[in-house]
């Protein structure tokens, strides 16, 4: 088993179409290699931070029933959108850290996929940051 259960993951995918929309259309390959990105990112972590991550999925999920009386996936769009504002706007920084690092790994997922670089135009220099000491 990976660092995340089915239902972690099912989870995720929802935050994720409100992040970066473009998740909700991707293909199953596609969401497959989405998943591989985000879980060997998360299985390179501490066990510690990886308790924490699936512990800040649940506030995520479950936190709006304090407002809205129902969990994260039951909200229609606007609300949820409503909801990851305020998660990542959030006054408790650590609360607002927890979010950009959820949609770090997001975005990772998405854009860490091969074909979608060169669908954005993103064409890394293979000497790195080699090129940018050589520019100064």
């Amino acid at each position: 088993m990976g660092v995340l259960g089915k239902r972690e993951w099912d989870f995720l995918f929802r935050v994720a179409e409100r992040v970066v929309p473009e998740v909700a259309r991707l293909e199953p390959d596609d969401l497959g290699r989405f998943r591989a990105i985000v879980e060997e990112a998360l299985a390179e972590r501490p066990p510690a931070l990886q308790r924490q991550f699936r512990l800040f999925l649940a506030v995520v999920r479950y936190a709006p029933a304090a407002r809205y009386l129902v969990p994260f996936d039951w909200l229609d769009q606007t609300r949820q959108d409503a909801v990851l504002a305020w998660f990542q706007d959030c006054p408790v920084g650590l609360i607002r850290k927890g979010f950009w690092g959820l949609k770090s790994l997001v975005f990772m997922g998405y854009y860490g996929r091969a074909e979608v670089g060169v669908a954005i135009g993103y064409r890394p220099d293979p000497r790195g940051n080699e090129r940018l000491r050589v520019a100064r």
